[in-house]
């Protein structure tokens, strides 16, 4: 069993199939280049846009395609980015779109309200952390930060068990600094359990009524 995750640096989407004994490709250009495996987690420091995981027998797969130039949030800051950081935006999105559609799974694109729904088409699904909060995992998604999802490949998205947003839109109150983008994109954990309950057909089967 493998699920595969792209631009993916923490953790978090990976684990809950990790610990169910999946054998997780993580993919990212901020892990060591080459391959390094910690239990079920194999980390590849690689560039999406020239590299392609081994085509296994995925069950699921996830992607995080940068969103910085893209995100409607930073709309302001568009024309001054220019036209290449927008290309190459779309272009790591729709790479990821070739990737999971390639591997035969399940899976979804995570990015936040962007301008991707203009170029391609809009998101299947949206979301706030805290509409997943009561999950295992997400007793500290007390806040909101509006998200889309793609889904392709028969991907289901998870029942909310939300929780009051406590914590309001904290992400959008953190200070600068080198690790904002990151912190910024971290993924819920509360999400990510229910997207692994959701889609992993060994758990439904194992936990059907």
């Amino acid at each position: 069993m493998n699920a595969l995750f792209l631009f993916n640096l923490t953790d978090t989407m990976a684990q809950p199939w990790a610990d169910a004994g999946y054998t997780c490709y993580c993919i990212d250009m901020q892990h060591p280049k080459g391959e390094t495996r910690a239990g079920n987690i194999v980390r590849v420091g690689a560039d999406i846009k020239r590299y392609t995981p081994p085509m296994r027998d995925y069950a699921f797969g996830f992607a995080f395609p940068p969103c910085t130039d893209v995100a409607v949030s930073g709309a302001r800051w568009f024309v001054g980015k220019g036209l290449y950081a927008l290309a190459d935006s779309i272009e790591l999105f729709a790479r990821s779109v070739d990737i999971l559609e390639a591997a035969g799974c399940p899976y979804g694109i995570e990015n936040p309200v962007s301008t991707i729904s203009s170029y391609w088409r809009k998101p299947d699904h949206t979301f706030n952390p805290n509409d997943y909060a009561g999950y295992e995992g997400g007793g500290n998604d007390l806040y909101t930060k509006k998200t889309c999802i793609w889904g392709g490949g028969g991907f289901v998205m998870p029942t909310p068990k939300p929780m009051p947003a406590t914590q309001g839109s904290r992400m959008h109150l953190l200070p600068p600094s080198s690790e904002r983008a990151n912190e910024r994109s971290a993924t819920p954990p509360g999400f990510a359990r229910a997207v692994f309950e959701a889609n992993s057909r060994h758990y439904r089967m194992e936990n059907a009524a």
